[in-house]
């Protein structure tokens, strides 16, 4: 599963001058789909004990990206990277994922406009699920989480919002929260990505590699559609970014 393991603590708020309907409506519709899925533990119609395992385990082969049946052609299997998205393995994995999201979505959306930003984030989310499954294709794994989207969200908005003060708790720091600008703390978060997807094996846990896709994935599409325009200075924006992974 993507993005169930995080070792840094999140928290953040964004300061903007309008909503943010997309992102909002992400978020909820990511937080339903937990509630009342047998992920969350909250259905009693998935019952308790190993039913409940099993329905766990049913639910994501369904809804999740298996590499090994991604590419055998079958329609549903194909469509998978984009359910994926909407899928969370446990009430952290969700609740890491939405702060990120909250945090980086809601300028990223301002500044990209409201379908251009959805589009982004679907296309981009698939790309990242893809790019993981193909270097891993006959891994039988199921993959499930917006990580690889929201990893995208974080590339854009780094070349969108460089200047944004991001404030970071580092475990190693004794959690002391320490300011500094996105083009500081995103390059440090993705050098960490990259670090861990060279150590990562095939058991469960957070697909870095993912991460690295959408990051990339976002950051080029930013750079291709707004190179050459002013990019926007976001100083009053402070977001919170430790060693976590979305």
């Amino acid at each position: 599963m993507i993005g169930n393991g995080r070792e840094g603590i999140a928290r953040a708020t964004a300061f903007l001058r309008g909503p943010a309907p997309v992102t909002y409506t992400l978020i909820g519709v990511c937080c339903v789909v937990f509630v009342l899925s047998p992920a969350s533990g909250l259905n009693p119609s998935y019952g308790t004990g190993d039913r409940l395992l099993a329905a766990q385990s049913a639910y994501f082969e369904r809804w999740g990206v298996v590499p090994a049946e991604l590419f055998a052609g079958s329609w549903r299997a194909a469509l998978s990277p984009l359910t994926a998205l909407f899928v969370h393995g446990s009430w952290l994995h969700l609740l890491g994922n939405m702060l990120f999201l909250h945090v980086f979505g809601t300028m990223t959306e301002e500044r990209v406009g409201r379908l251009p930003y959805l589009l982004f984030y679907l296309v981009t989310g698939y790309l990242a699920l893809f790019g993981y499954a193909l270097a891993h294709a006959s891994s039988e794994q199921t993959l499930v989480g917006a990580s690889g989207a929201i990893s995208a969200v974080l590339g854009a908005f780094l070349y969108l919002f460089p200047d944004a003060r991001v404030t970071s708790l580092f475990p190693f720091l004794l959690f002391l929260p320490l300011r500094f600008p996105a083009w500081v703390v995103l390059p440090f978060w993705v050098a960490l990505q990259w670090a861990a997807a060279g150590q990562a094996g095939q058991g469960p846990g957070v697909a870095y590699l993912a991460h690295l896709v959408g990051f990339s994935t976002g950051f080029l599409y930013a750079w291709v559609r707004y190179r050459g325009r002013a990019r926007v200075k976001a100083t009053h924006t402070t977001a919170t970014e430790g060693d976590s992974q979305p």
